[in-house]
């Protein structure tokens, strides 16, 4: 796990641009504390930060080069089947140019090279081969050609600025800007959906001309009498799905999820430096430090986050796995006010703007300093299981018989009527539902994730700067056929709100700290199984429940019969507190940007001091976040 960069020139550069690279390699220097290197030549100048995970030797540095020096290579991310991989290498002849060439000469002990390798051998095809989570660039030095990829599943982050005369690309939005040859210009139309969501939804960014690249998908950019720039998709997840035989058992697709599951993990315990996992003692971290101590030959290394508070701690839970599977638990106490303590460090951390994070940025903080680079998590559970309270809420409402059969007028004045009783963020959702014609994935989900309706967003951002949602692109090739309609609500999770908030924030928040969070749950295999399945088989009444019985013993019934928790800080207090100067700061300051209508800014903030059960910390806090992250990065508006 590292960080990345590079420059891509149409026209030939003096040696002196090397200080853009460099100043780019500087601002990722957190991801990436073992090494800092920079490869260039007239046209192309490639950065790379090592956390090293994977032979740990000089030989395996980036950016490096293949043993013919043709192509140069930085990467991020691991390669899980690197060893099965590299043997079938070896027993290949590469073809190049229509001339046989000897077995790749293997150099070092690295995924890196194997990456390399299989481009060699296989072109682009060489990503269908790939299982891990990636995003690299390999430059030809023979075309003036750079190749850029991003894993299936977008675990690794790769943004990128693209012109008529250059490619500048990166693990963060902010190394881009550190190069200075990117304007600090916001995009209009991503902050609409940022209000929306507390995200925006990739390929935007919240910087003007600054995009990711789309999980599943490669680029290939080169410039020559012609600028030519192809970029396509090698894995959907809409498509790729196993074929489930309608005579396949109940009792098998247990032990098949059992066995993709324990599969994923041991992939993932692949390492030359100590490792662990996290363990809150829920289902999901749970599973993963079972199915870790049944392939591991000694101890797991586990880490729970412990609270001086009891309403907050889940110690008792983390501890029963801990003992079950006779790990070295440890456990790491922390008080409330040491993530409160915290909090000016995780903003700075945020390299895009999200509401979430500064738990991350705090446990990962306090894991690291236990003396591990990497760990295991259970993240991407809910999602591919059904665990979150959205899956049951999508289907009360596509299926309510009362909202089908009452005309839309009554609705809209039912609705009003309570939202005029009781205006909180349910009856503003409620109300925007009772508008819709037609119930299916499209018309619903979009309103179950708002966190601001459409009045309210028209409220807050002047009008010439109000546009429609771009979240209709996460959700394009998304299908509802009859008997997979989970799979539509987990298709749609998965698009949104994990890849654009959660996988985003457990990368930065983790890398701030350079340690790697690995995540069996995104595995692809795994995922396109249980996507493949009917829904009889996942069970909405109990929330993961073909994961749990899949499990079988290895859970303890105390496990997955408790109430879901979680970390839920007191924020609220905090805002009206501990940070209230702070907040207030940040809210008086953007509410002067150009884009907002601040005096509705400022009502809704002094509403929410005065207690107003209608505003939710989180949709005040989202607002200050931005305005920290637009200070921090001097962004213009």
């Amino acid at each position: 796990m590292c960080g990345i960069n590079g420059i891509l020139y149409r026209s030939a550069q003096p040696e002196s641009r090397r200080e853009i690279i460099e100043r780019m390699n500087l601002a990722l220097a957190h991801r990436g504390p073992d090494n800092d290197g920079v490869w260039q030549d007239e046209h192309c100048f490639l950065g790379h930060r090592r956390l090293s995970i994977i032979d740990l030797s000089k030989s395996s540095d980036q950016p490096m080069l293949s043993f013919d020096g043709r192509f140069v290579i930085t990467y991020n991310g691991e390669l899980y089947n690197y060893r099965e991989l590299k043997l079938e290498l070896q027993r290949v002849s590469l073809q190049q140019d229509q001339k046989d060439i000897a077995t790749y000469f293997f150099q070092t002990n690295s995924d890196t090279e194997v990456i390399l390798a299989a481009y060699m051998r296989w072109g682009v095809e060489c990503l269908k081969h790939f299982n891990g989570m990636y995003a690299f660039s390999i430059y030809d030095r023979d075309k003036q050609q750079m190749f850029l990829a991003r894993d299936r599943m977008g675990v690794k982050p790769l943004y990128y600025h693209l012109t008529s005369d250059r490619l500048v690309f990166s693990s963060e939005i902010r190394s881009i800007l550190a190069s200075e040859i990117v304007d600090r210009k916001l995009n209009v139309e991503a902050l609409n959906d940022y209000i929306r969501y507390q995200t925006v939804y990739a390929p935007d960014s919240i910087i003007e001309n600054v995009q990711m690249l789309m999980p599943g998908y490669y680029a290939m950019v080169a410039y020559g009498e012609q600028t030519t720039v192809t970029i396509n998709q090698y894995w959907d997840l809409s498509k790729n799905n196993s074929i489930i035989h309608k005579n396949t058992s109940y009792t098998q697709i247990k032990k098949h999820v059992l066995s993709l599951t324990e599969r994923a993990v041991e992939r993932r315990l692949i390492s030359d430096v100590p490792f662990g996992a996290f363990l809150s003692g829920g289902v999901d971290s749970s599973a993963v430090v079972a199915l870790m101590s049944k392939t591991l030959n000694v101890p797991v290394n586990t880490y729970a986050i412990t609270f001086k508070e009891d309403a907050y701690s889940e110690a008792p839970f983390s501890r029963m796995i801990a003992e079950k599977y006779k790990t070295n638990h440890h456990e790491i106490e922390l008080s409330v006010n040491d993530f409160l303590h915290d909090l000016p460090n995780a903003l700075s951390a945020i390299d895009h703007p999200s509401a979430d994070g500064p738990n991350t940025y705090t446990v990962s903080k306090a894991v690291h300093k236990s003396g591990i680079k990497m760990a295991l998590s259970g993240l991407g559970g809910d999602e591919l299981f059904a665990g979150y309270q959205t899956f049951a809420n999508y289907f009360k409402i596509k299926n309510s018989a009362t909202l089908k059969i009452i005309p839309s007028g009554l609705k809209n004045v039912g609705a009003s009527i309570m939202h005029a009783a009781v205006r909180n963020t349910k009856t503003e959702k409620l109300k925007e539902i009772s508008k819709i014609s037609t119930y299916n994935l499209n018309t619903i989900y979009p309103n179950i994730r708002k966190v601001y309706s459409e009045s309210s967003i028209q409220k807050l951002l002047k009008s010439d700067f109000y546009k429609g949602s771009q979240i209709q692109k996460s959700l394009l090739g998304i299908s509802e056929r009859k008997n997979h309609e989970i799979r539509a609500v987990s298709e749609a999770e998965i698009k949104t709100y994990l890849q654009n908030v959660l996988l985003r924030d457990a990368d930065q928040m983790s890398m701030a700290h350079a340690l790697e969070v690995r995540l069996p749950f995104m595995d692809y295999a795994l995922i396109e199984y249980i996507l493949a399945l009917p829904d009889q088989y996942k069970f909405l009444s109990s929330p993961k429940r073909l994961l749990i019985e899949s499990m079988g013993d290895l859970l303890p019934e105390q496990i997955w019969k408790r109430k879901k928790m979680g970390f839920v800080l007191p924020y609220e207090k905090w805002m009206k507190q501990e940070l209230k100067a702070f907040c207030d700061e940040k809210i008086r300051s953007l509410a002067e940007r150009t884009f907002m209508n601040g005096a509705f800014l400022i009502s809704i903030w002094e509403e929410f001091l005065k207690g107003s059960k209608r505003i939710n910390w989180s949709r005040i806090w989202q607002f200050v976040v931005l305005e920290h992250w637009l200070q921090s990065n001097k962004i213009e508006s």
